[in-house]
């Protein structure tokens, strides 16, 4: 993980990248390719993740796993590290999931998925490769926030209860890592042109950010390739993100 400028930033560093099937996940999963990463694509697709890891190439290898499943995640543990032929380097905690509806009409199973996929899902992966980075003094985990997770928005219910609690996990979690080698980043972007938006069409919706004036999920990439390129010494703390 050192600050050269140039291809192969990351040659020899072994990451894993959830929600990787598409999106700001496929697009962090390809960019650290190109930096010579070798990357676990973790999904709950199987059949797109290894049609994905055939087109980036030997360095990506696809993983099977809903995140959100505390024993899911138990067994992909070493299958990654297998596929790796490394515990992680880095970690990206990417998957998530974006339900809207006012309060009252939004069912209790929607808003419990939304919080096991943004919130819960975040700590399994976590609890599952952070011993290893304490244990060698380094590593990085890189947790995807949003515009969501300081400001609030209608029919946001879910969403922006799971995104706070994710920022909260986070701050917590690079207080506890201070001085041990292992590093925490918190990427907050505004609205990203991702499948996400499809169901909800916000081109058709007041209010919303239409899509050509989001973000792209390559520049949230980007992002997040700086962050983890860094010096050793030097922690990006949090990066937040819009269009310009």
């Amino acid at each position: 993980m050192s600050s050269t400028t140039g291809a192969d930033r990351l040659a020899g560093v072994a990451a894993v990248v959830t929600g990787a099937s598409r999106g700001i996940g496929l697009a962090t999963a390809r960019a650290f390719v190109q930096e010579g990463a070798r990357v676990a694509l973790v999904a709950r697709s199987d059949e797109r993740l290894r049609d994905i890891a055939r087109s980036l190439g030997p360095l990506a290898s696809p993983i099977a796993c809903d995140v959100a499943d505390a024993a899911a995640v138990e067994r992909a543990t070493p299958r990654i590290a297998e596929a790796l032929a490394a515990t992680p380097d880095i970690l990206v905690n990417n998957a998530g999931a974006f339900t809207i509806a006012p309060v009252d009409r939004m069912s209790p199973a929607d808003f419990a998925s939304a919080v096991q996929t943004n919130l819960i899902a975040p700590f399994l992966l976590m609890h599952a490769f952070l011993p290893a980075m304490r244990a060698r003094g380094a590593g990085h985990i890189v947790t995807i926030g949003s515009i969501a997770d300081r400001t609030v928005f209608p029919e946001n219910g879910a969403y922006a209860a799971s995104k706070h609690g994710v920022r909260a996990l986070h701050e917590v979690l690079r207080l506890e890592l201070r001085g041990s080698g292992v590093r925490a980043t918190l990427v907050s972007p505004g609205p990203v042109d991702t499948p996400l938006w499809d169901p909800i069409d916000p081109d058709r919706r007041e209010g919303f950010t239409p899509r050509t004036e989001m973000l792209s999920a390559e520049a949230v990439a980007d992002a997040i390739v700086y962050a983890v390129t860094r010096p050793r010494d030097t922690n990006i703390d949090e990066l937040r993100l819009s269009r310009s």
